[in-house]
């Protein structure tokens, strides 16, 4: 098992930056591939980005391409998204997420329920 902590949230003005950091229990993080999701008031849980359990293969949802980037320490045990040029539609609570050994095809996917460990989620606010 794994239990994930997110953090680095807060208030920015649009244009502003943010990262967003995940500390991840367990000895066995490198063999987790992780996945940011967001879920902003009255909408359903969206994908974000993802990384492979190796570090080799990044995906993202077309609306932070370019300007988010998911990047992991293993030997921190943590995930880091980083998150520039904000938009006031980047507005929501960002969670990390978990699953062991998830293969590329399916990490390409960005489905929530693929994932198996989910942190408590962290506030984004952007303002105009």
């Amino acid at each position: 098992q794994v239990q994930l902590v997110e953090s680095g949230g807060g208030l920015v003005q649009a244009g502003g930056s943010l990262r967003l950091s995940c500390a991840a229990s367990g000895r066995t993080f490198s063999s987790y591939a992780m996945g940011w999701f967001r879920q902003a008031p009255g909408k359903e849980r969206e994908f974000v980005a993802a990384i492979s359990w190796s570090g080799g293969s990044t995906y993202y949802a077309d609306s932070v391409k370019g300007r988010f980037t998911i990047s992991r320490d293993n030997a921190k045990n943590t995930v880091y998204l980083q998150m520039n040029s904000l938009k006031p539609e980047d507005t929501a609570v960002y969670y990390c997420a978990a699953d062991w050994m998830m293969p590329y095809y399916i990490m390409l996917r960005g489905v929530a329920n693929e994932y198996d460990y989910w942190g408590q989620g962290t506030q984004v606010t952007v303002s105009s």
